[in-house]
């Protein structure tokens, strides 16, 4: 179900999925986490037959590195100091993105724009809060289209100023989506696997549901 559409990549939208994508990980792990969501958003194309162009196909990824920084900063969210380093690599991600927006000749006429992928930065500090974990999800699904997306199109300085106060209202909607939709399924799935209807939930990532 289309929810926004993205300014200059053709028939391009972000959609409901984006609500509640990035939560796979907190359930499945990082690695199945991201093949599930990419599994669907292939079979979503193949069934609506979506033309293969490439703004459809850069759409597919940035979905992708917010599952594995909500799965991440979820399986530290305890830790005062994160015991694995993954944690941290997943902040590598927005850093990247920021260097190659500005590395754009466009880019560098709009480099506060960017500021939009500190978040993720900020969010770690934060990441016992399932919002905060969810709004640097969504900020870095953000980051790694917004860099995809001016090497791509070439948007000019007008567009990305214009963005600013619809990526503001945007990216705060679907962080509370994930962070409700998350905070029902782990409930959802601990309440299966309490009653043994859904046993294999805590075999799976018992410390994700608790």
């Amino acid at each position: 179900m289309p929810f926004t559409q993205l300014i200059g990549g053709g028939n391009v939208s972000f959609t409901l999925f984006d609500f509640f994508a990035p939560i796979a990980g907190a359930f499945l792990g990082p690695l199945f986490g991201i093949l599930t969501v990419l599994g669907v958003e292939i079979t979503n194309i193949i069934v609506k037959q979506t033309p293969i162009e490439l703004g459809s196909i850069i759409r597919l990824f940035p979905v992708l590195f917010a599952t594995y920084y909500f799965a991440v900063l979820t399986q530290n969210k305890k830790s005062e100091k994160a015991k694995s380093n993954t944690s941290k690599f997943a902040l590598i991600v927005p850093l990247v993105a920021i260097i190659a927006f500005v590395a754009h000749p466009i880019g560098r006429t709009v480099p506060y724009f960017t500021l939009f992928w500190t978040i993720p930065f900020i969010a770690y500090f934060f990441r016992r809060n399932d919002f905060m974990r969810a709004l640097g999800a969504t900020f870095t699904q953000h980051a790694v289209g917004g860099a995809a997306w001016i090497w791509a199109f070439n948007l000019p300085t007008e567009v990305w100023g214009g963005l600013v106060p619809v990526v503001i209202s945007e990216r705060l909607v679907f962080a509370v989506g994930i962070a409700i939709t998350y905070k029902l399924m782990k409930y959802l799935f601990g309440f299966l696997a309490d009653k043994k209807i859904l046993p294999s939930i805590q075999n799976i990532n018992s410390h994700y549901i608790k």
